[in-house]
C-alpha cells in the first residue's frame, strides 16, 4: 500500500535531511558552521617572533646610532646651505652654485684646522705653562685674601686651590678623566673621521636634495601631491633659514668676543672666542654657558678682568635677546618664545646638544603643519 506523504503547512519551516559521511542514516536538521578554534601555540609563536623582530630592529638602530646621527647632521647642514645655493642659482647654474657653496664650507673648515686650531693650541700651551703663576697670583690677590678672612673658619681657599692645581697638573688624572690615553686618541680620530663623513654626506645631500624631494612626492597620491610638495618646501625652507640664522648669531658672538677679550687682555682670546661661537650654536642656554666658562677662567687671570668680561656678556646677552635674535630668527622661524623654551629643553633632554639644535626647527615645522593642514581641515565646512 502506498503511504501518504505528510503535508506541510504553509507556515511550517522545512527541515533538511543531512546525511552523515560514511553512514546511510539521515538526520533531520540544518548544517552548522564549524566551531572557531583558538590555537594558543600559533598565537604565542607569532607573538614571540614579533617581539624578537622588534628587539632585532631596536638593536640595529642602536648599533647604527652613530651613522644615523651623521646622516641627520649632514641633512640638517644641507637644508641650511640650500637657501644660499638657491640664491646663487638665480645668477648661475645650480651645479656651479653647489660647487661654490661647498668650496666655501671646505675653506672655512680648513681655516679652522690650519689657522685657528694651531693658535688655540699655542695659547693653551702657554696658559698651561703659566697656570701655576696665575694660581699663585690669584691666591695672593686682595680679593682672595679678603674672602679668606671672612670664611677662614669654614674653608681654606689657599689649600683648596693648591689641591685642585696639583690634581689638574697631573697628566694621569687628566687622562683618567678622559677615559685613558687610548680613549682620548680614539675619540679624536673618531671625531675627525665623523667630520669628514658629514662633509661628504652634506655634499651628496646638497646635490641631490631636489631629486630626493621628487622621489618622496611619488609616495603621495597624485591628488594630494601638490599640497604636500608645498608643505614640504615650507618645512625645509624653515629649517634652512633657522640653520643660517643660528650660525649668524654664533659668528657675531665669536667675532665680538675675540675683539673684546683681546682688548681687555683676557687669557686665550682666540680659544674663548671659539668656545663662544660653539656655545652660541646651542639655542637658549648656549650663550649663557659660554659666558660663564669664559668669566670663570678670566677670574684666575684677574678679578677685574673677570668682572669686566661678566659685565660685557650680560650686556651682550640683552642685545642678542632683544635686538639681534628677533631680527635674525623671526625671519627664519616664527616660533613663540614659550615653545622655543619647551622645545629646547625637551630636545636637550632627549638628544643632548644635537637634540637641542634640531628641536626648534622641528617645532617650527610642527607649527607649519598645524597651520596649513590641521586648521584648514577643522575650519572646512562639511
Amino acid at each position: 500500500m502506498f503511504r501518504k506523504k505528510p503535508s506541510r503547512a504553509s507556515g511550517d519551516t522545512a527541515s533538511t535531511a543531512v546525511e552523515k559521511p560514511g553512514s546511510d542514516v539521515q538526520v533531520a536538521g540544518a548544517p552548522s558552521l564549524p566551531a572557531v578554534r583558538i590555537n594558543a601555540f600559533r598565537i604565542g609563536l607569532v607573538g614571540g617572533l614579533g617581539v624578537l623582530l622588534s628587539l632585532l630592529i631596536g638593536g640595529l638602530v642602536s648599533q647604527l646610532s652613530t651613522v644615523l646621527i651623521y646622516i641627520g647632521v649632514a641633512l640638517f647642514l644641507a637644508l641650511g646651505l640650500d637657501p644660499l645655493v638657491s640664491w646663487l642659482e638665480r645668477r648661475m647654474a645650480r651645479a656651479l652654485a653647489i660647487v661654490i657653496v661647498f668650496a666655501a664650507v671646505i675653506l672655512v673648515f680648513a681655516g679652522l684646522l690650519f689657522a685657528v686650531i694651531p693658535l688655540i693650541v699655542d695659547q693653551a700651551t702657554n696658559f698651561i705653562n703659566q697656570f701655576p703663576q696665575i694660581v699663585d697670583d690669584f691666591t695672593k690677590s686682595d680679593f682672595v685674601t679678603g674672602l679668606q678672612s671672612q670664611i677662614g673658619n669654614f674653608v681654606d681657599i689657599d689649600k683648596a686651590v693648591q689641591d685642585a692645581t696639583a690634581y689638574f697638573q697631573d697628566p694621569n688624572n687628566l687622562l683618567a678623566l678622559g677615559g685613558g690615553l687610548l680613549a682620548v686618541g680614539t675619540g679624536i680620530a673618531s671625531g675627525a673621521t665623523g667630520a669628514v663623513i658629514v662633509l661628504i654626506l652634506t655634499l651628496y645631500f646638497l646635490a641631490s636634495l631636489r631629486s630626493m624631494k621628487k622621489i618622496t612626492y611619488r609616495f603621495v597620491p597624485a591628488n594630494k601631491r601638490a599640497s604636500f610638495a608645498s608643505l614640504t618646501d615650507d618645512v625645509t625652507g624653515a629649517v634652512g633659514r633657522y640653520v643660517v640664522g643660528q650660525i649668524s648669531l654664533a659668528a657675531i658672538n665669536g667675532i665680538l668676543s675675540l675683539i673684546f677679550l683681546s682688548i681687555i687682555g683676557a687669557p686665550l682670546p682666540a680659544l674663548f672666542a671659539f668656545i663662544a661661537f660653539l656655545a652660541s650654536l646651542i639655542p637658549l642656554v648656549g650663550t649663557l654657558s659660554g659666558a660663564i666658562i669664559i668669566t670663570v677662567v678670566c677670574l684666575f687671570a684677574s678679578p677685574l678682568t673677570a668682572l669686566v668680561a661678566g659685565i660685557y656678556y650680560i650686556v651682550y646677552m640683552q642685545v642678542e635677546a632683544y635686538f639681534l635674535s628677533p631680527r635674525i630668527m623671526n625671519r627664519a622661524v616664527a616660533v613663540p618664545g614659550a615653545i622655543v623654551v619647551i622645545a629646547a629643553v625637551a630636545g636637550g633632554t632627549l638628544g643632548s646638544v644635537l637634540g637641542a639644535l634640531v628641536a626648534i626647527p622641528i617645532a617650527a615645522s610642527a607649527i607649519i603643519i598645524v597651520q596649513k593642514v590641521v586648521f584648514p581641515k577643522q575650519d572646512a565646512k562639511v
